[in-house]
Parts: C-alpha cells; structure tokens; sequence
C-alpha cells in the first residue's frame, strides 16, 4: 500500500519519463531517452552504486549494444577481465559447456566489472545531456496517479522531505524487490527453484586457472567458481531451505566440503572463517503477467525475476531498455505514451524471457537439482551431451548465455 505521507511536498518537478531504479536497465534507459532529447529523472534509493552482491558480468549483447552508440571504447579503457568459457567437472572429468571464443562477435567473451563502475561509466555518459538528472538517495513512497492512471511518483530525498516528480511514464526499473510493482499492487507469478546459493569469495592465486567460470559436482554437492581477478567468487548450492542445518553443522564443516569438492583451494579455504563472510541468494525465477498498467512499465528483474543460471539476468534488463527506448522514444518527445505503446514493449520481449526462463528451469530441474542428490553418480543430461559432442551444435549453449533468443538492437543509433 501507498506509504502515508506525514509532511507536505518539499518541491515539484515535471520530467518527460521519470524512472524508479539506477541498475543496468534502468541507468542504460536514461542514457538512451536523453541522447535522444527526452527530458529523463533517474531516481536511485541508494547513496551511490558501490554495493554487494550486484551481478558483474557484461555479456556480448550488451558489449555489442553499447558498441551501436559509441560507448565500448570508453568502457574497455576501464580495468576488467574476461571470461571465455564455462567449464563443468565431475569425476575427474571436465568439459566445456560454453565456449565463448568460438562466437561470432566483436566482443566473444563475457566481461567482467564491478557493476559499481559500470553504472558510474553509464551514468557520466549521460550527465553530458542536460536533459538527463540524477537523483541519488531518492526513496520512492507512492505513486501519484489520476483516473487510474500513473503519472509520477512521490519520493523522500536525503534531506528527509518528500518530493515529487510528474511525468507521462514512469518506469519500474527497480530489481526484484521492486517498490513500483508492489505500490502499483502487481503480483508476480513464481516458480520455486530446488536451490539457494551460499555466496563468498577466496583468495586467487596467480597459479590458478583464469578466464573461466568452473562447475564443480562431487557427492551430492555442488559448486561455481567465478574468475573476479584477484579473487574467486564462489556459489556454493544447497537444496532450498537447509542454509540452516548447514550453519549448524559450523563453518568448518562448509570448508571442508569446499576442499572435498574443489581440493585444489585447500591452501586458501581458511580465509573462510566466519558466518559474516557467507551470504544465503535466495534464488527465484518470476514474471508478472502484464508490465504495463496504465502510465507505467516494468522492466528488468521488476517484471521478470531470473535464475542466477547463466548470469542473464544483467543482459536481458538492458535488452529491456533497448526495447523500450526502440518504442517509446518518439511517444515521449510528444509527451504522451498509449497503453498499446507500452504493451508493445512486452509483446517484443517476452517471449525471449520465457524462452530463457524455460532454459533456467530445465538446468535447476536436470542439473543442479541431479547433482544434489547424494549418493547418485552424476552426469549432464543426454540433451546437453548430445548438443556439446556435435560440433554444428556445440555453440549452442554459448550463444543462448551470451546474446539469448533475439537480441536487442538500438534503432537509428
């Protein structure tokens, strides 16, 4: 419900498209709608972009997009890695799953970044248009509406005092808790995937493999390790709801695990020595069923939940703000966006986010839920062997992590 307002409105601002959410999608949109002229507010709940537990992949649709308008340059200027391939290992045995090198891009890598200094290369970007404003801080409380229709948003600023901001769309940019699709009273439909993730780092040393995402299965127990440059990020998958049976068991217990899985990080796993270094990802795969109730749009994890299975769900919100600004860019030059408009953005995306949704769930149901199962020899599923052995169809699984069903291009860029 609309949060109660105790004070009167500080000030009052018309914008031509206000969106809710500074992440990928929502950042990337704003840049989009000013280089075209649109007068855009970007409003960010947090102080900064510097926070835990934001994905840092960029993926090959993204590097390509960026790459329409100029703006790759700039970006690889900035220090990264890259990823090439997915590995998996089972039973002293290991294949590539994803080889990325063998795509037919510019850019056939996933890149690797602290998301915090990609949205600030973003965010520059489109502080040269004057048309563009950005507003950290800004805790969104309601939405105003009229005739039933959404046509701003209410916010309380750092200072402490509500603000509000009116615009002719208002976009629900804002993750997968989203502020905007639970004021506008949306409820997604949610699937219930057979795994959280424990998420923690380890030291990397400079004898460590590199450039590579790694699967690890053993006994019932499976795990990835993420090459972050100086450091290994590591998932480590437990059936859902047993993080606390795990905490109980202790840390040394986690550690062990760890070293029976992978035993080449035995040298480091001590570095894990505390709960405070674990953090449980609740994994979850969602969609609403419509994203556009009238004078709003969700984009993103806000209408579309993903499972952290391939890492898309950076990807497929950009590919959103593509869509969106492809559509709705003219519209809001003329300061009026229809209901048809906005469901046009939908009609072009979501079958692309159901296809991969579907690919996410076949990979929880066949894979990680078949390597959690204790004291059963695992293996990949006759599918996934059968496309990885024929080499017409072994890039497959690449290009779907990397570009997904159809990409999004930039009109007139």
């Amino acid at each position: 419900m609309n949060a109660p307002l105790t004070e009167p409105i500080a000030d009052f601002r018309e914008t031509g498209c206000s969106i809710v959410g500074g992440g990928p999608g929502g950042v990337l949109l704003a840049l989009l709608l000013a280089r075209k002229g649109v007068e855009v507010t970007l409003l960010e709940s947090h102080d900064d972009f510097d926070r835990d537990f934001r994905g840092d992949t960029i993926h090959p649709s993204t590097l390509e997009a960026l790459d329409q308008i100029g703006l790759t340059e700039g970006l690889l200027r900035i220090p990264h890695g890259k990823i090439d391939s997915m590995r998996f290992h089972s039973q002293g045995r290991s294949v590539t799953v994803a080889d990325f090198s063998r795509l037919d891009s510019r850019f056939p890598y996933i890149m690797i970044m602290p998301q915090s200094r990609f949205l600030d290369y973003l965010a520059k970007e489109a502080g040269k248009y004057p048309n563009f404003h950005l507003v950290m801080g800004a805790n969104v409380q309601r939405l105003v509406q009229k005739d039933s229709s959404t046509c701003g948003v209410i916010y309380r600023g750092k200072d402490g005092q509500f603000h509000e901001v009116r615009a002719p769309l208002t976009i629900g940019a804002d993750g997968r808790f989203s502020k905007v699709r639970s004021l506008a009273k949306i409820e997604p439909a949610r699937t219930n995937p057979p795994m959280d993730i424990l998420w923690f780092r380890l030291p990397k040393q400079s004898k460590d493999i590199h450039d590579q995402i790694n699967f690890h299965v053993a006994g019932g127990q499976f795990a990835f390790l993420f090459d972050r440059g100086t450091e290994w990020q590591v998932g480590y998958a437990v059936l859902k709801g047993s993080f606390g049976e795990i905490k109980a068991a202790g840390i040394d217990a986690l550690r062990g695990s760890i070293v029976r899985m992978i035993p080449w990080l035995a040298d480091r796993a001590d570095s894990l020595n505390d709960w405070h270094q674990v953090t449980v990802l609740s994994v979850e795969s969602s969609r609403v069923k419509t994203w556009h109730p009238p004078g709003l749009l969700l984009i993103g994890d806000a209408a579309h939940v993903m499972s952290p299975v391939g890492g898309v769900g950076i990807s497929y919100a950009i590919q959103d703000a593509i869509e969106a600004a492809n559509v709705l860019t003219a519209p809001l030059l003329e300061g009026k966006v229809t209901e048809s408009q906005l469901a046009w953005v939908q009609t072009l995306r979501e079958p692309a986010v159901k296809t991969i949704q579907k690919f996410q769930g076949f990979v929880q149901e066949r894979v990680v839920k078949s390597a959690l199962t204790p004291n059963r020899p695992f293996q990949l599923p006759w599918i996934a062997r059968f496309l990885l052995a024929l080499p017409i169809l072994r890039n497959i699984p690449a290009r779907m992590i990397a570009f997904g069903t159809n990409p999004a291009r930039i009109q007139n860029p």
